[in-house]
Parts: structure tokens; C-alpha cells; sequence
């Protein structure tokens, strides 16, 4: 029960810092690949929990594929299995439970670094945030029936939520190591030229000042999410308090 299933939505995505962290606490990744015919599984029998990366897609596109993949989420929602949705996983998510997915309003799109603000189950769950998250994306996802509220945003009030006992949708990217950084606003930098977006040195001086709260956030995140027990690298295990009890160090 080692494994955690990752799903990513180009041929050539990685999980980036989340999957090293991942494999750094004893985990081996699972990657599949449903937009080029890899299946998912029916049970999360064999999977420890499971996460859906982001990608340049819509939640509201009509493929097929998206269609099966938001429909899967059923699976570990049912199971109780962590499961963790970054951006259009968060809005896959979103919609799997009935909510809207839309663009901002104003048409403004989120890339870069923009502040973010934890509730009170926020805290809860992790008690220390940064003051600033990396975002890249047009679209947000309105709170699920049944949700709690985790995080706000200003452009895009929505940024994080839990359902269930072990469900959690973020739409910002803890992820993003520096080479994905160089690629996406390189890549990608037509997304720069939208209203709201900042330009590519904000990208970059923004990791100097922010990245270090957001990676020590994500190494909280992970030993809440995935629960009491959990593989260590160096053997056996290691206990953590369950998800909604905030850590102190």
C-alpha cells in the first residue's frame, strides 16, 4: 500500500518537487497518462491515495477522456483514500461534485505570485501558509455542496477546499520546481499577456521571496494529507496526526 497514483495530462508532465517529496517519504509513483489511453483503476485497493495534476485543458471541455477522468474521482472519494486535485484537478473535482467551473469575471487569468489566505479549517489543517502561492490558470471553481473552505483568494476567491474525511482541492501549484518554472513562462508566454498575469521577472523574483514558505507548507500539507501512518525511507513507519490537526513545528 506504498504507491500513490499520479495523474498527469501531457506526455511529458512530471509531479515535479511533489513527487520527490512523495518518494522521500518511502512512496513509489504510480504515473498514468488518461488523455493518451492509459486506464485508471477501479479500486484504489492498490494505492496508498492519489493525485490529479494540472494541465492547459478546461474542466468544461467535452473529451471523452476528461469526462471518464472527473467521473473516476468517485472512486477514491468513495474508498475515503487521500486524494489530492492541484488546479484543473481542483476543478475537475469542483465539478465531479456539482460545482461550476468558469472564468474570472473580468477576464483576468492568475500567473504568478498572488497572496492567499487561509480560513480557519485551513489553519486547522496546516497552520502555517505563505503569504504568496504560485498560480497559473484562467479558470476558478465555485465551493462545492458539502465543502469546507480552506483558502481565499483576491482575482480568484476560491483556492482551496476539503470534502469528505480525506479529499482536498488547491488551485495553486506547490509542485513547481524552477525548471517548470523556466518552461511554462517560456512555453507559455502567451498566458503572460493576459489581464491580471505578471510578467515573467515577477515569476522569477517572486520564487526568491516566496518559495521557501510554499515548499515548507507543502512538506505540512503532505504529512497531514496522507494521514497517521505512512511508509518511511528509511523503513517501518511514521505517525502523524490525522488530517485536520494542525502541526506545530
Amino acid at each position: 500500500m506504498s504507491k500513490i497514483l499520479i495523474i498527469v495530462h501531457q506526455k511529458h508532465s512530471t509531479p515535479g518537487r511533489m513527487g520527490e517529496a512523495l518518494q522521500h517519504r518511502g512512496f513509489t509513483l504510480d504515473i498514468r497518462r488518461p488523455r493518451f489511453g492509459e486506464t485508471l483503476p477501479g479500486t484504489m485497493q492498490n494505492h496508498s491515495g492519489a493525485i490529479i495534476f494540472g494541465g492547459p485543458m478546461s474542466a468544461n471541455d467535452p473529451d471523452g477522456w476528461l469526462k471518464r477522468e472527473t467521473d473516476w474521482i468517485h472512486v477514491p472519494l468513495r474508498e475515503e483514500k487521500p486524494f489530492l486535485g492541484i488546479c484543473l484537478g481542483a476543478q475537475m473535482m469542483a465539478r465531479h461534485l456539482g460545482a461550476r467551473v468558469r472564468a474570472h469575471a473580468g477576464g483576468c487569468v492568475e500567473a504568478g505570485y498572488y497572496p492567499v489566505s487561509p480560513t480557519a479549517e485551513g489553519r486547522a489543517l496546516v497552520r502555517r501558509w505563505p503569504r504568496r502561492v504560485y498560480q497559473w490558470h484562467r479558470e476558478g471553481f465555485d465551493l462545492p455542496r458539502g465543502a469546507k473552505l480552506l483558502a481565499r483568494g483576491g482575482l480568484f476567491r476560491n483556492q482551496a477546499f476539503s470534502y469528505g474525511r480525506r479529499a482536498i482541492g488547491i488551485q495553486f501549484h506547490p509542485e513547481l520546481t524552477l525548471g517548470m518554472m523556466h518552461r511554462w513562462t517560456t512555453r507559455g508566454a502567451k498566458m503572460l499577456t493576459n489581464p491580471c498575469a505578471q510578467s515573467s521577472k515577477c515569476h522569477f523574483d517572486g520564487r526568491i521571496r516566496y518559495d521557501r514558505a510554499l515548499e515548507a507548507w507543502l512538506d505540512d500539507f503532505l504529512d497531514t494529507w496522507l494521514g497517521d501512518v505512512h511508509p518511511h525511507p528509511h523503513g517501518g513507519v511514521q505517525e502523524h496526526a490525522q488530517m485536520g490537526a494542525g502541526r506545530t513545528r
